[in-house]
């Protein structure tokens, strides 16, 4: 297996990763307060599921295009 595809999966799980845990994040008492008075989620929360969400498309468009033989 090449490097890029190792590199792909990596970024996959990552991205399953960070995707969970602002998943999680959103299922908060606090941030659900958050998003009800500003009418959005946190920096940070926001920072988990676009990351997340980034990694993984990244990942996965490296696992398939990534270095052929």
């Amino acid at each position: 297996m090449h490097w890029t595809r190792i590199l792909g999966v990596a970024l996959i799980v990552a991205g399953v990763i960070m995707l969970f845990m602002g998943w999680n994040a959103t299922e908060s008492l606090t941030e659900q307060a958050s998003e009800a008075i500003s009418g959005r989620y946190t920096d940070e929360t926001r920072r988990y599921l676009i990351g997340g969400a980034v990694a993984g498309v990244v990942g996965l468009l490296l696992v398939i295009f990534g270095a052929k033989r």
